[in-house]
């Protein structure tokens, strides 16, 4: 073939342009709304807050109508359903068959993983901002119906404990979901690490004094559970206990679960 010929396949032929992580994640984002089950999930997020603050301002006594009382209330199902959208972002791709199409379109997995991380992590933050809201909103309906004193609790660092315990919580159910890349066996993975093995660590603990002292390094949940607690500061220690399970339960499985997704076949 002749140098003029080569030349003018070059000026013929489209130029792949890479996409940005910016634009893969808008993409990502869309997808998550785009499905029947990914809005009711996301929408369950406002709809449980709101039912969550309800139920404080009908049952809980006088002395508990606080700011503090009504974020404890709508963290119980919120870390639920966070974890969950994001075990669906990622494991759809098998699940649905979509991943052909999807990593056909970018070829570089690791910025799709990424782009999913990113957007399941804006969403957890948007949660978060609508949850603070909808307590605060609780927090002066309740001083308006019963006549208490608005008591607002919570500061800003403990808001920012909070959020921190939220993506965590949420970057757990990510990380499940790109070891195991099938949603049935991922969230049921996430309910045995959220609510059977703490059950079963707490027992341990209970009966024998040698686990009662290491339970917070090996318990994940445990260790977490101190960012949620509005009327304490944590200490040197507890931070210590919160970086060693996150490492054990959260980076080294994610990492594992990255390995396992640049090198699986896609079908």
């Amino acid at each position: 073939m002749s140098a003029t010929a080569t030349e003018t396949i070059r000026r013929t032929t489209p130029a792949r342009h890479r996409q940005s992580l910016v634009a893969v994640t808008q993409v990502e984002l869309r997808k998550m709304f785009n499905t029947r089950s990914g809005f009711w999930l996301i929408a369950s997020i406002a709809i449980s807050a709101v039912l969550a603050t309800g139920g404080v301002i009908l049952w809980a006594a006088d002395d508990r109508l606080t700011y503090s009382t009504f974020a404890t209330a709508i963290r119980f199902p919120v870390v639920v359903i966070l974890p969950l959208i994001a075990i669906l972002s990622v494991t759809s791709e098998w699940s649905q068959r979509t991943g052909l199409t999807t990593f056909t379109l970018v070829p570089h997995r690791s910025r799709i993983i990424a782009a999913k991380a990113v957007s399941s992590i804006l969403i957890a933050i948007a949660a978060m901002v609508l949850t603070f809201a909808v307590g605060a909103l609780g927090n002066l309906t309740s001083a308006a119906v019963t006549g208490t004193a608005l008591v607002w609790d919570v500061t800003g660092t403990q808001c920012l404990y909070y959020v921190l315990g939220m993506i965590l919580s949420l970057l757990t159910g990510f990380m499940l979901g790109v070891l195991i890349r099938s949603s049935t066996g991922a969230i049921v993975a996430y309910f045995v690490l959220t609510f059977v093995l703490p059950t079963i660590f707490g027992l341990l603990a209970d009966n024998q004094q040698w686990f009662h002292d290491l339970r917070p390094w090996v318990d994940i949940q445990f260790a977490q559970s101190g960012l949620f607690v509005f009327d304490e500061a944590l200490t040197g220690e507890q931070w210590a206990n919160i970086a060693v399970t996150g490492l054990s339960w959260l980076l080294i499985p994610l990492a594992t679960g990255l390995g396992l997704v640049m090198r699986a076949e896609v079908k």
